[in-house]
């Protein structure tokens, strides 16, 4: 039997890059998967196909994740069709990357509401269900940037970090109720993201990976698997490095 075997997973952002990579693996685990996404119908399209040759089911539901009153419907569509909520993963986000002294308020606020305020809606949206199976694991998709800063990103490096400390603040309130909360802290992956990197930049971010290469979304996925399954079923309130050797 697969180590998440019948167990139902939303992921945030799951109709490409990590999203996608997390959808599939957790499908390869044994999960079905409710993921939503934004605008991307075709590239949302093909991540139910993915998980349907699988032989799991997919749910793709578009909604805007910066609303509490779509996570909340989203999380309600989730439950009228699978009855349970096993696995949250908060991985929705964008970047809108420059320095501060050129950011708008508006790039601050878009950034912030959609990668750390959509990770508050879900996880309070899901949370009265896990509570009530007495069981849950949430997963949360932050960044080193996060933990080390990145110049041009305050916005995101902000939003990354804020979500670091809400994991362990949540971990710390929902343990009582056998409910584990995790993040995720991805170095540079191979996305759309780090495709708009120029050769130079590229270049010059590598020299500073021990690694010396990008991830694969793949890479990031096996991590959110792990921490999804009995394998870390002792772990709760910490933050995973995936990041070829660049924060140690």
């Amino acid at each position: 039997m697969s180590v998440l075997e019948n167990k139902v997973a939303l992921i945030t952002g799951g109709s490409r890059g990590i999203g996608r990579a997390i959808a599939s693996a957790l499908a390869d685990a044994g999960a079905h998967i409710v993921f939503t996404y934004k605008s991307a119908s075709a590239a949302a399209d093909e991540t139910v196909k993915t998980v349907q040759k699988k032989g799991r089911k997919a749910l793709a539901v578009q909604s805007d994740a910066k609303s509490f009153d779509e996570a909340n419907k989203v999380v309600d569509g989730a439950l009228k069709e699978f009855q349970r909520l096993d696995i949250l993963v908060n991985n929705a986000g964008i970047t809108k990357d420059t320095l501060l002294m050129r950011m708008s308020e508006q790039d601050w606020d878009d950034v912030i509401d959609t990668n750390l305020k959509s990770a508050f809606n879900f996880s309070k949206a899901v949370c009265r269900q896990m509570m009530s199976q007495r069981e849950g694991v949430i997963v949360n998709i932050s960044s080193i940037a996060g933990v080390i800063g990145n110049p041009g990103q305050t916005n995101y490096a902000a939003a990354k970090a804020g979500m670091i400390g809400m994991t362990k603040t949540l971990a710390k309130e929902l343990a009582s109720r056998n409910i584990r909360v995790n993040a995720v802290a991805p170095g540079f992956v191979d996305t759309e993201m780090t495709e708009k990197l120029t050769a130079q930049q590229k270049e010059a971010l590598l020299g500073l990976v021990p690694l010396k290469r990008t991830a694969k979304p793949e890479e990031i996925a096996s991590v959110v698997v792990f921490l999804a399954s009995p394998a870390s079923g002792y772990m709760t309130g910490q933050v995973l490095c995936v990041d070829g050797g660049l924060v140690m």
